[in-house]
């Protein structure tokens, strides 16, 4: 409602801002300056042809009328022709973002834009526009813009859904728990479960482990080592005797 209210009092002043100027034969047009800033100017009289001359150019050569828009702002019908020129030196591009359909055109030096007023028969009259009021349909001419502290108000009015849920039914930050957000406690007693259980797995490796090196070192004990000369002294030959290892079960200790 706030600034409802705004629109109608700038609109209101601007009418009565532009009785003055029409009774004085005065007309408010807006410059964009090549860096971007926009600059109202108050011309006594007039003349399309002497723009480039407010423009700050000192021939008209390539300036002129670039584009038009038809912009309707609180009921009222506007044209706002936007002047200029699309070849210049280096160094000297505008750097204003203008609308569609001239987003993506490149200017240089500064541009002028010329506000006209639809009349009650349809016809165009000239019409004083300020940069408050260009401002208005620029935000317009591009779809117009999110007002951040309303978006804010309308936030903090949200209801939350979850806010009538019962708590057993949430987890403890808050949120519903479905098939997809479970509870970081739960997800920490299954994770003890499998760490225990690869543990047991462990213990039960090392002790078939240990079972193996005793029986070993019992089948050791049970075994030692005796060395046999076998000589053929009957025969009478000089040939070496040959050796032969014998293991005896000696058997196991008895405590």
């Amino acid at each position: 409602m706030f600034y409802y209210t705004l629109n109608i009092i700038i609109i209101n002043y601007l009418n009565l801002f532009n009785l003055y100027l029409i009774g004085n034969n005065m007309t408010t047009i807006v410059i964009v300056e090549k860096t971007g800033v926009l600059k109202n100017l108050t011309i006594k009289e007039y003349n399309e042809e002497e723009l480039y001359k407010k423009c700050g150019f000192k021939k008209a050569d390539d300036f002129g009328k670039q584009t038009e828009w038809n912009v309707k702002i609180d009921g009222k019908k506007y044209l706002v022709s936007l002047y200029g020129k699309i070849d210049g030196k280096a160094n000297t591009e505008n750097k204003y973002d203008f609308p569609p359909p001239v987003d993506s055109t490149l200017f240089f030096g500064n541009c002028a834009l010329v506000c006209q007023k639809k009349k009650d028969d349809s016809t165009f009259e000239l019409y004083s526009m300020n940069s408050e009021l260009w401002e208005k349909m620029y935000e317009k001419l591009f779809g117009g813009f999110e007002n951040l502290a309303v978006t804010c108000a309308e936030d903090e009015d949200e209801v939350d859904e979850l806010e009538n849920v019962p708590a057993e039914k949430k987890t403890k930050h808050g949120y519903l728990k479905d098939g997809f957000v479970v509870d970081s406690g739960d997800e920490d007693e299954d994770y003890e479960t499998e760490d225990s259980e690869e543990m047991g797995d462990s213990d039960d490796v090392e002790d078939d482990q240990e079972d193996e090196e005793l029986n070993l070192e019992d089948i050791g004990s049970e075994l030692s080592e005796d060395e046999y000369d076998y000589s053929d002294e009957d025969d009478g030959d000089d040939g070496e005797g040959v050796k032969e290892t014998v293991f005896v079960n000696i058997g196991k200790k008895k405590d």
